[in-house]
């Protein structure tokens, strides 16, 4: 009986990898390189949350002044770490589940002067600020330019 249910898992895993490289095009990646992108994602966001602090503090710093980069940008900074963590668990959770991006940008050391936003959506109150290295990506918001 042990023999039959891992010889269905099998042609069922197989099937599913199957069809996902089938269907696969240009913008979607296949079903194992979605899966293990989506691990690397939860690993290195739930590892490395904590970069969001300074991260915050130097981008308000930069774009209003020392002492709400040192004050509001620390509490920022402190809610996208949580924020971050609490992500990257659930990419963790839900990486063999393909699903649109949870958090943009991937990680947090990419694009670094951009804003984090969750789920493609763009919060009241929250900037998006373009570095010298940020421009050229189709996720970053417009803002007429």
């Amino acid at each position: 009986m042990n023999k039959n249910k891992f010889l269905t898992t099998c042609l069922l895993s197989g099937a599913l990898l199957a069809s996902q490289m089938a269907n696969a095009d240009e913008n979607h990646p296949g079903y194992l390189a979605g899966f293990t992108s989506r691990v690397s994602q939860g690993f290195a966001n739930t590892t490395f949350s904590f970069i969001e602090i300074p991260k915050n503090v130097v981008n308000i710093t930069h774009d209003q002044n020392i002492l709400l980069g040192s004050s509001w940008g620390l509490l920022r900074g402190v809610a996208h770490t949580v924020s971050r963590t609490v992500i990257g668990v659930a990419e963790l959770i839900a990486s063999p589940i393909p699903t649109d991006e949870f958090i943009s940008p991937p990680y947090v050391w990419d694009r670094f002067s951009e804003d984090t936003r969750y789920f493609g959506l763009h919060y009241p109150g929250y900037w998006t600020h373009f570095g010298p290295l940020d421009h050229g990506y189709t996720d970053t918001l417009d803002h007429g330019k």
